[in-house]
């Protein structure tokens, strides 16, 4: 089974920049994707044998999830239960026979870091609830941008940007409690060194000259990790300022 989880920026922007094309060629059995600013009415995205499952902000063009997968759920949900949290489409769990896929947007801390408390002490507190009540049931693989580069060999300037959002402790800490809770960053079961990233800045032509950031990710229940098999990043892909991210399973 081969995820694939992108931040897409836009989906109306995606589509005219290479989206179906992208699909097409990767062909994921399940595609998560974030940041879609869908607007209220549905989308008509044309992606012959994927089942379509939408998350939509309240605020219509803000955030939003969506989720395409040829292997039919047994049932979807939209949130994880906190009407505080579960406004801006951030979160959509599909069940499968033997495993939960969470697809996440979590809530960027903004530049000022206006939205750093809320972060930190709410939305990571109750998604890492949400994702260990699932697991109760059965192993979880949750995917998204988590808008937290983990360590310093996950962006290219750690030492510039120790305070600012995306690399603050306390941000970095929430990711060290979903470790501690059991949950293994799969790319990170294959490649150990840094250098490797899934978002640039637009400024400066960041892309070009690969000053970026990894903070776009594919976790697991431990008990998957046998199932794993493999784990990538494909930088190449353009069509938003994040790359797609994913993982294969037995």
């Amino acid at each position: 089974m081969k995820l694939i989880s992108w931040n897409v920026n836009g989906i109306r922007s995606a589509l005219k920049r290479g989206f179906l094309e992208t699909v097409a060629s990767h062909r994921p059995d399940i595609l998560c994707v974030q940041e879609t600013k869908a607007p209220t009415e549905p989308l008509a995205i044309d992606l012959p044998g994927y089942f379509q499952f939408w998350n939509r902000a309240e605020r219509p063009g803000y955030s939003g999830t969506a989720v395409f997968t040829k292997i039919k759920p047994r049932g979807v949900s939209n949130g994880i239960g906190v009407a505080e949290h579960d406004r801006e489409g951030r979160v959509i769990t599909a069940e499968y026979d033997d495993f939960f896929i969470v697809n996440v947007y979590v809530p960027n801390s903004k530049r000022g870091l206006e939205r750093l408390p809320y972060r930190t002490r709410r939305w990571d507190v109750e998604f890492l609830k949400y994702l260990k009540r699932l697991e109760k049931k059965k192993p979880v693989i949750f995917c998204g941008d988590l808008n937290v580069a983990h360590a310093e060999i996950d962006l290219a300037n750690p030492k510039a940007n120790v305070h600012n959002h995306g690399f603050t402790p306390e941000e970095r800490a929430g990711f060290d409690r979903i470790v501690k809770a059991g949950f293994v960053d799969t790319f990170r079961e294959f490649v150990k060194e840094g250098g490797h990233y899934t978002w640039w800045s637009r400024l400066s032509d960041c892309r070009a000259r690969d000053i970026g950031w990894r903070i776009d990710y594919a976790c697991v229940s431990g008990s998957l990790r046998s199932r794993l098999r493999d784990a990538f990043i494909l930088k190449t892909v353009l069509g938003s300022d994040h790359c797609p991210v994913g993982a294969v399973f037995s």
